[in-house]
């Protein structure tokens, strides 16, 4: 009998080593066994749930002190958390303790998905603080972003951070609605390359991102912030849907927020169309949805399309939004217990939640590393990039016989006037309040760069928003004592969810009026008139209408909300340690009204088939004193050197949509300065059975090119995304003749080959 046993035990190690599994532990459920398949370990816990269980896992609970938290979670695990008011090291201890809790003083040892808000680094105090999203897409860099969002994400790894609330794929189309310092640009080509290496850089650490806001969130009505949007579905799919479809195809992630407004009247929180059949069933996204904060509270209180808290919850679930970020999840018990809720809708949800937390292996290891937050986060590498990316976003504009870069040696006083001369502005969903002490001014940074060469002169002379003109006398005194002049103006903003005051720009500040808020056009003339060169430093989380700058100053910079080194970062460029490189992701319109001025437009909607344009002089037709284009276009940008385009060739003239185009340029730098170059190509479809774009951006390369030196550049795109949707919303690339044009900006081309679709 014995021996009988031994060759059974024997065969039965031999046929699990055969199969290359472990002996089962019957005492452990299958779903703690990190052998099984993320799909078996989800439906063995999704088994062993009571409803309520179920239900905590569609909704957030904020974290607070260690202290607060036993209390707080009372036993309960949730889908995620969040917190955003604790130092890097805090938050890391804190969520460690936290995470242990809820292994093992939960029924189920259920952990959390820990969110933080990271679209210029992450939202807790002492993290490193990059630049806004208007930069990053303004580097036109996508290998720096990636850079820049693993050296964001190694931050969150060991703080214990596992999804970033980022990145904004909404279109910066309707330059009124504050939210423009968020978003990539207006550009969906743009867009979608940034995005996806954004979301590339944090997957690195394992992290999930959560595009938003799905979908076609930023064009409101008005400007005003979650506004309807108005468009047709051929407008959705090739314009608004476009950078999702790349995003979740191209990087697959786990989450995606929902919008708080409607799409053509129809509420998109709410939408089974929008969050189910498009999202899930034609882009093939796989992950969680997660609630705008407060969209689903809205499709009662602000769409009026749910009469009760009930009516919303149900509507939401059944869209396909898995967590509300709120609380009106909790009325589901009790529509289920009533008979108005299929317990099926919860199942769904409950089972795409469980399924993160398994792919980001949480139930083996949702910890952080507190013991190297210090060494990590906000480490002076991390400094480093975060300017590297500050200097490659600046954009030049404008450079009268090419005043810049600043020679020391011509100048024994710099007058440093406006505004922004002397505040930090990090734009909304940072760390930061409106202090200063949490980056470099631009007074700060010229007095690091200058020394003790130049004396420098700063008064404020107005402030950037209020009438007050009581400060602009001092500010031409000082002007006039000095030899040249820099007036720093624009926006401010911050984190909305730090009490900001006079924001000009940001979640919830928009405009009426593009003009320059305030009286800071008074400053500027003012300053002008003293006769001395002005050059204008424009900080500011959207364009604005700035005709008098463009005409009057002597040089213009643009530099969107540049991170904690901006300061630093523009100084260096003013006197010429940094060859500004950034390009225009968004074009400037020349008056409120002459918006929206995006490049990609019909060519029925700006190309001018009658009149010449008028002039306050001369009134003509269509816009009657004024042109239809903008001050500047997207893709433009100067340099302290000089490019020329030598030559140009492409793989082929003929294709099919398989096959995939190939353009090389070669850019010769003519100049004494190192300089990058960003060369662009777009396309036009020369006739087609639908309106298209008069030119649309398919591929750009920034390359750095010696002077004296020059440089190939290759540009790769594929038939495919010559595609537009035809009548019958069929996506097809259509045969014919298609213009190529490749230049250093969209009004700025220099080659135009012809290829032909078969």
């Amino acid at each position: 009998m014995k021996k009988i046993i031994l060759i059974l035990s024997v065969l039965f190690l031999t046929i699990n080593t055969l199969w290359g599994s472990e002996p089962v532990n019957r005492d452990k459920p299958l779903y703690k066994d990190k052998n099984a398949s993320v799909e078996e370990r989800v439906e063995d816990l999704l088994s062993r749930m009571t409803l309520k269980e179920k239900l905590l896992q569609m909704q957030n609970m904020p974290a607070g002190r260690v202290d607060e938290n036993e209390k707080r979670f009372n036993g309960r695990s949730f889908g995620c958390t969040h917190e955003m008011s604790m130092t890097a090291l805090d938050c890391a201890v804190m969520y460690q303790k936290l995470q242990t809790y809820m292994l093992n003083n939960t029924r189920l040892g259920i952990p959390l998905l820990t969110g933080a808000e990271g679209i210029e680094g992450i939202l807790q105090n002492g993290c490193t603080i990059f630049p806004h999203a208007l930069a990053q897409g303004s580097t036109f860099n996508p290998a720096l972003i990636r850079r820049m969002t693993e050296a964001a994400g190694e931050e969150a790894r060991v703080i214990g951070i596992h999804q970033i609330l980022s990145p904004v794929l909404d279109i910066a189309r309707e330059l009124r609605w504050g939210r423009i310092e968020e978003t990539f640009g207006e550009d969906p080509y743009l867009i979608a390359e940034m995005g996806v290496a954004f979301i590339n850089g944090y997957q690195k650490y394992n992290i999930t991102c959560m595009p938003k806001h799905f979908v076609a969130h930023g064009s409101p009505s008005g400007g005003l912030n979650c506004a309807n949007v108005s468009g047709g579905e051929r407008d959705l799919r090739s314009l608004y849907l476009y950078p999702f479809r790349r995003v979740i195809r191209e990087t697959k992630p786990l989450a995606v927020m929902s919008c708080y407004s409607s799409y053509d009247g129809v509420p998109v929180t709410g939408s089974h169309y929008y969050m189910t059949d498009i999202l899930r069933g034609q882009l093939g996204f796989k992950g969680y949805v997660y609630s705008d904060w407060g969209s689903v509270e809205r499709l009662m209180s602000f769409h009026h399309a749910a009469g009760s808290r009930e009516e919303a919850a149900i509507m939401a679930v059944k869209a396909g939004v898995d967590l509300d970020i709120d609380s009106f999840y909790e009325t589901l018990e009790k529509s289920i217990e009533d008979g108005n809720l299929d317990v099926k809708y919860i199942d769904q949800a409950v089972r795409r939640i469980l399924m993160v937390k398994f792919a980001l292996g949480l139930f083996d290891n949702p910890y952080g590393d507190p013991q190297k937050v210090n060494k990590v986060v906000h480490n002076a590498e991390k400094i480093a990039l975060a300017k590297e990316v500050a200097d490659e976003s600046t954009i030049l504009l404008k450079n009268e016989n090419k005043i810049l870069p600043l020679d020391l040696s011509k100048y024994k006083s710099i007058a440093l006037i406006g505004p922004n001369g002397n505040q930090t502005i990090f734009g909304d969903y940072s760390w930061t309040t409106s202090d200063t002490k949490e980056g470099v001014t631009l007074l700060q940074g010229l007095r690091e760069v200058v020394g003790n060469k130049v004396l420098l002169n700063y008064v404020e002379g107005c402030d950037w928003w209020s009438q007050g003109k009581d400060g602009i006398a001092n500010a031409v005194k000082a002007a006039k004592e000095s030899d040249i002049t820099i007036v720093a103006i624009g926006t401010r903003s911050t984190y909305l969810g730090r009490s900001p005051q006079y924001s000009t720009a940001g979640e919830g500040f928009d405009l009426s009026s593009l003009e320059l808020p305030g009286v800071q056009e008074d400053l500027l003339k003012a300053v002008k008139a003293t006769g001395k060169s002005m050059v204008v430093v424009f900080i500011a989380g959207k364009p604005l209408a700035i005709p008098w700058v463009k005409e009057h100053a002597d040089a213009l910079l643009v530099q969107w909300y540049a991170g904690e080194q901006q300061g630093r970062s523009m100084a260096d460029i003013l006197v010429g340690n940094v060859n500004p490189s950034g390009r225009l992701n968004v074009s400037f319109p020349r008056s409120t009204g002459n918006t929206p001025c995006f490049y990609n437009h019909l060519v029925t909607d700006r190309e001018e088939p009658f009149d010449q344009p008028g002039t306050p002089a001369t009134p003509k037709g269509h816009y009657i004193f004024d042109t239809h284009s903008p001050l500047w276009s997207f893709g433009y940008g100067l340099s302290y050197t000089s490019f020329n385009y030598v030559k140009c060739a492409l793989n082929d003239s003929v294709f099919t949509d398989k096959d995939k185009l190939t353009v090389t340029v070669e850019v010769e730098n003519t100049g004494i300065r190192d300089g990058k170059e960003v060369v662009q190509l777009y396309v036009r479809d020369k006739v087609s059975s639908v309106a298209t774009p008069v030119k649309q951006l398919k591929a750009f390369k920034k390359e750095l090119v010696k002077a004296g030196k020059s440089v190939n550049f290759t540009l790769e795109v594929p038939i495919r995304e010559l595609a537009l949707y035809n009548a019958g919303m069929e996506e097809v690339v259509e045969p014919g003749e298609f213009e190529i044009q490749i230049g250093s900006s969209s009004d700025d081309i220099k080659f135009t080959k012809t290829i032909r679709v078969k």
